[in-house]
């Protein structure tokens, strides 16, 4: 790793806990998941959101091992078990989920279709542990807006096998604008571009987790 991004790290971890979230750092994947260990204990109910991060890192695997009340929304066979299911992991102990985003200023950018994963980071779970690789790391608002735009949007859509125009181009076709807003974006039925979720400073000191492992996962 080089020195400046050892900089941008520790500048990053520095305004989150300014901003009342409790940050820390993880070389490998492995000691991530060794650090889930000791936020959550045996029994805990906790559930997650979609993440490409979460599974490759390890967590998933963790969450689903038979330690926890994993509240799990793959298992959920109708529409109205997966509504069900969503409102009950407001009262979990733990909420998982990645970030779109993370700036130097101490803040988290998540941008949603359903809005499920949202809605519990902002309230709800009594603790939010966001699992975050280098590659999530950007200078501010602006980049992480961008970024969303090239590098997580695009990609989530070829996974999810949804016909958006980014899954075609693999950007935004607000960027076909010299400046585009943060909003901006296609109108079809499948966009997963709807609400945009900046998380600043917060009032429940140490709610939310943000661990940063020094290696590339999700999107």
């Amino acid at each position: 790793m080089t020195e400046e991004m050892k900089t941008r790290i520790e500048k990053t971890m520095t305004n989150l806990k300014r901003n009342n979230m409790q940050p820390f750092y993880c070389e490998t994947k492995e000691e991530a998941c060794e650090l889930v260990k000791t936020l959550i204990k045996s029994g805990d109910t906790i559930s997650s959101g979609g993440s490409v991060t979460l599974k490759q890192t390890g967590v998933y695997d963790l969450m689903s091992s038979g330690e926890y009340n994993f509240l799990n929304r793959s298992v959920c066979k109708t529409p109205e078990e997966t509504e069900e299911l969503y409102r009950k992991v407001f009262s979990a102990d733990a909420f998982f989920t990645s970030a779109n985003a993370v700036t130097e200023n101490g803040e988290l950018y998540n941008v949603d279709g359903n809005s499920n994963r949202v809605a519990a980071i902002l309230y709800g779970p009594k603790s939010v542990i966001a699992v975050c690789g280098v590659n999530k790391l950007v200078k501010n608002l602006d980049e992480a807006i961008k970024r969303v735009k090239t590098k997580a949007a695009p990609p989530n859509t070829v996974r999810l096998g949804i016909d958006t125009p980014c899954a075609k181009t693999g950007e935004c076709i607000s960027l076909k604008k010299d400046a585009p807003e943060m909003c901006e974006g296609c109108h079809g039925s499948g966009r997963i571009c709807c609400n945009y979720v900046v998380c600043a400073q917060q009032r429940h000191i140490d709610r939310i987790k943000v661990i940063i492992i020094g290696e590339e996962y999700g999107y």
